[in-house]
């Protein structure tokens, strides 16, 4: 049986979803980045159980198909911005990339990602690598030609330009503000 689960953000998300289900005696085939597959089927009963689990530790438990599929373009995103994973190679744009992967029309994931979330894949995409800026930034760890390198921007006045679209702070003004960085569940959110 395969469960869809939001706010599987992380590798130590994958670990507490993965320790919980096992808690509960669920036998797991898989655990990814929002999925989980598991060796048997769940009774209704059961089901119920590891929906509340899940929302005690701050995930959810989709049974919506677009909702999941909208939650799945989430997470491949997230796992090439924020995990620099490589899975996309870099001549390829994220419209392809998502596409392959989840086996559909990029107009059909643009339009069901928009009507399920609020907001372009674009801007999601955008909302993301500003957060891995703002972390970059936050650790000194990165000169900015690095970042635009390894996020795939033309140049540094186009991260930069983009970074300010969105923060109203120039990368140099954020790193002196230290304002918070967000949490991965919650960026691009509205």
């Amino acid at each position: 049986m395969k469960l869809h689960i939001k706010n599987m953000v992380c590798d130590r998300c994958k670990r507490v979803v993965r320790d919980e289900l096992e808690k509960q005696g669920i036998v797991l085939e898989s655990v990814e980045l929002g999925e989980v597959e598991t060796k048997t089927e769940i009774d209704p009963e059961k089901l119920k159980q590891i929906k509340d689990m899940l929302e005690t530790n701050g995930f959810e438990l989709l049974d919506d198909r677009k909702t999941a599929l909208a939650e799945h373009i989430k997470t491949l995103i997230i796992e090439e911005v924020q995990n620099l994973k490589g899975n996309k190679p870099a001549a390829m744009n994220f419209s392809d990339y998502l596409s392959e992967k989840i086996g559909y029309d990029y107009s059909y994931l643009s339009n069901l990602f928009s009507s399920e979330t609020g907001q372009t894949i674009e801007q999601y995409i955008i909302a993301q690598k500003v957060e891995k800026i703002k972390e970059w930034l936050s650790y000194n760890e990165l000169t900015l030609s690095e970042m635009a390198w390894r996020l795939s921007y033309s140049s540094t006045a186009h991260l930069s330009n983009q970074f300010k679209k969105v923060t109203g702070l120039t990368p140099g003004e954020f790193k002196k503000s230290a304002l918070p960085r967000k949490a991965l569940d919650k960026v691009g959110g509205h």
